[in-house]
This record gives C-alpha cells, structure tokens and sequence, in this order.
C-alpha cells in the first residue's frame, strides 16, 4: 500500500464546465477524485515530457564533439566498475 504525503502546496486551475464534467466522469470511473485524477494525470505527462527529449540541435562542430565522445570508449574508474557490478533491483 503507498504511503501517504502530505501535500503542502496548492494548485489552483480554471476551467469550463464541459472540460471539470469530464474530467469528473473520468475521475469517477477510476475511483479517484478529481484532485487526485487530475494530480496522476499531470504527473504521468510531465515525466513522459521529460523523458521523451530526444531531439536536439548541434551545430556540425558540436556534433562531432558529440558523435567522438559516444564513439569513445569509456574511460576506466572505479566509480564505473562499481556500477557494472552491482546487481539491478530487478535481480536482487
């Protein structure tokens, strides 16, 4: 079961009827409220924003500082063969 948060911050939104009609119908449907809806729905959103930024713009120099730095090995450190060797959650 997830724990709770308390929510300290308020976000206050407007709206026309049509738009908080179906958004409570939604909300209903799943048996949330609409805060809650509304609060998953936005989060949901803004992470797949943040993850879904695979486009970006290099000039030709830029992009051949980049397209060299992938193409290169990665350099040996500690730091990474920690990393490699931990297990994945998933394999814990």
């Amino acid at each position: 079961m997830p724990t709770a948060t308390v929510r300290t911050r308020v976000i206050n939104l407007r709206t026309d009827e049509a738009r908080r009609a179906l958004i409570d119908r939604a909300a209903e449907a799943l048996g949330k409220d609409r805060t809650e809806f509304m609060l998953d729905a936005a989060t949901r959103e803004a992470q797949s924003v943040l993850l879904d930024r695979r486009l970006f713009h290099l000039d030709e120099a830029a992009f051949r500082r980049f397209s060299k730095a992938l193409d290169a090995p990665p350099k040996a450190s500690s730091r990474l063969r920690k990393l490699l060797a931990t297990p994945a959650p998933w394999e814990r």
